[in-house]
């Protein structure tokens, strides 16, 4: 049963893939939602990273206060001679210490992710507008009702006056394939 929808699975896939080579206008269409969608996902990302940034920030104060504190009380421990609270005080704030560079160290891993998702986010959205002036700039006629085009099929009489047409229109439709594979490429990187 797995095999029949696995092989109905590929033929779609693969009528959808020569449909859209047919119409290199819908497949920048179909390339300008997958890049809306990378954005809207990367943007998402870019949220969640700046909550983690400032949760992180919020602990480090924290963790601030407690070793601020802890040393006040190490000072007092001192001045009262009670060297068995002064080294487990020290203790504490050691601990402390280390869990605040923990803390940074995993703050600035955020930061440095969240530069990198900001720069991602400004390349697709380069991109996008590339791609979408792109399928603006398509030919029209490329984009019809897939439907009606049986009924815009030359006839005989036409085909003289119509053959340079196919020919100019055959050579659009490959430069447009060129420039897919080109920015395709391009989006890889």
């Amino acid at each position: 049963m797995g095999n029949l929808f696995d092989d109905v699975s590929r033929f779609l896939e693969t009528q959808l893939e020569e449909f859209l080579k047919s119409h290199p206008q819908l497949e920048l269409q179909a390339l300008v939602e997958q890049l809306r969608e990378q954005e809207r996902d990367t943007a998402k990302l870019i949220s969640a990273l700046e909550n983690e940034r400032q949760r992180l920030e919020q602990q480090i104060l924290a963790t601030a206060q407690d070793i601020q504190t802890w040393h006040a009380r190490i000072d007092k421990a001192k001045a009262a001679a009670r060297q068995d609270l002064v080294k487990a005080a020290s203790e504490r704030e050691a601990a402390l210490f280390r869990q605040g560079n923990q803390l940074w160290g995993r703050m600035e891993g955020v930061k440095k992710r969240l530069t990198q998702s900001q720069e991602l986010l400004q390349q697709v959205q380069q991109r996008r507008q590339e791609v979408q002036i792109k399928a603006e700039k398509a030919p029209k006629n490329q984009s019809r009702d897939w439907e009606t085009t049986f009924w815009d099929q030359p006839q005989e009489s036409d085909y003289q006056c119509s053959n340079y047409d196919n020919l100019d229109l055959k050579f659009k439709e490959w430069e447009m394939e060129e420039e897919l594979k080109k920015l395709k490429r391009e989006m890889g990187r």
